[in-house]
Formats: structure tokens, C-alpha cells, sequence
């Protein structure tokens, strides 16, 4: 099966429901037989999500900075955990290693992360599909603000496209997979 890279958020302050989303993720994609590679922390969603993952049997492969180790955020508990010497080698390598992107709720780390996967795929720097799940609405005004600028030109209509967006995991997954194979 496939490496599916999820990014999503690591703050400890979350309502319980997003740490419940990105368990149920990681459950999911385990029982799909998939293997997560995130960001490789044990805290907030990112916690929950390998949690998940491997309460499901799955396979976990954390890739983080050895700033965050140094901050004993590390999900020590992955499979495997790669560290990097940076932030940008930390995406360059999740990039790497993944054959798909799945995006959940988050912040500015979780926005950073999408934008550059979504940006090399825009540049063509490769072809791995690209889910973002909108649950409760999270994302529309970012997706309306996305659309308007299509609109305006600034963003082209076939780069839009190369970000799918789902409602619920399943649907996020089944998308995924239809690419993927």
C-alpha cells in the first residue's frame, strides 16, 4: 500500500473533536494498510493521528527536526523516526518519502506544509495527489479565498485543481486511493 503523508495540527490546546478526527484518521489509513509518515511529534492532533494509526496496526514514520527533539515533542514510539537539521529539510524529506498528501485541520506549521507540497506539485516537481478535508467548514474561507484567486488570475484554474477537497477521512482516503492506483 502507500506512504500517506497527513499534515495537521500539534497544538495541546485543541478541542477534544480534532484530536478525535486525526485518531480516526490514523485508524483509518491503518486498516486501509497504508503507512503514515508525518511530522513525526507526540503531542496535540499529530499525536493522536500516529496514535490512531498504530492502535490500528499501522506502521509510523515520523520525520522532525532535531529542534522539536530537543523539545521532547518526538514520537519516540514511531516505527521509524528520521531527524533533520531543519524545518525545510524536514518538508523536502516528508515530501520524499510520501506517495500521497492528506490534510487536516491546522494552523501555520499545517498551512506551510500544504502550500509547499501543493506549490512543487504546481511546478511539477512531482505528481502525488493531494486531499484537503474540510470538516465543519474549517477550510472554506480559506478555499473561497483560493477560488478568488483563481478569479482573479493569480492562481491557475489546473493548479487549483490539484487539490482535492473531502468532508469526511473515508471519502479523503478514497480519493486518494483512486489516484494512486
Amino acid at each position: 500500500m502507500a506512504a500517506i503523508c497527513v499534515f495537521c495540527a500539534s497544538s495541546r490546546t485543541l478541542d477534544q473533536r480534532w484530536l478525535d478526527l486525526a485518531a480516526e484518521t490514523g485508524a483509518e489509513l491503518a486498516r486501509r494498510g497504508h503507512t503514515l509518515v508525518s511530522g513525526g511529534g507526540c503531542v496535540g492532533m499529530m499525536g493522536a493521528l500516529a496514535d490512531g494509526a498504530r492502535s490500528a496496526g499501522g506502521r509510523t514514520v515520523g520525520v522532525i527536526p532535531q529542534s522539536l527533539v530537543d523539545l521532547e515533542v518526538a514520537d519516540l514510539a514511531s516505527d521509524e523516526l528520521l531527524v533533520t537539521d531543519s524545518m525545510a529539510s524536514r518538508k523536502t524529506l516528508m515530501i520524499e518519502k510520501s506517495d500521497a498528501f492528506l490534510t487536516l485541520p491546522g494552523g501555520l506549521g499545517t498551512l506551510d506544509e500544504l502550500f509547499e507540497v501543493w506549490t512543487t506539485a504546481t511546478l511539477a516537481l512531482h505528481s502525488k495527489p493531494m486531499v484537503l478535508i474540510d470538516t465543519d467548514g474549517f477550510y472554506r474561507p480559506l478555499l473561497d479565498w483560493l477560488d478568488a484567486l483563481a478569479d482573479q488570475n493569480f492562481l491557475k484554474s489546473a493548479g487549483r485543481n490539484l487539490l482535492t477537497v473531502a468532508t469526511s477521512v473515508p471519502a479523503a482516503l478514497d480519493t486518494l486511493e483512486s489516484h494512486l492506483t
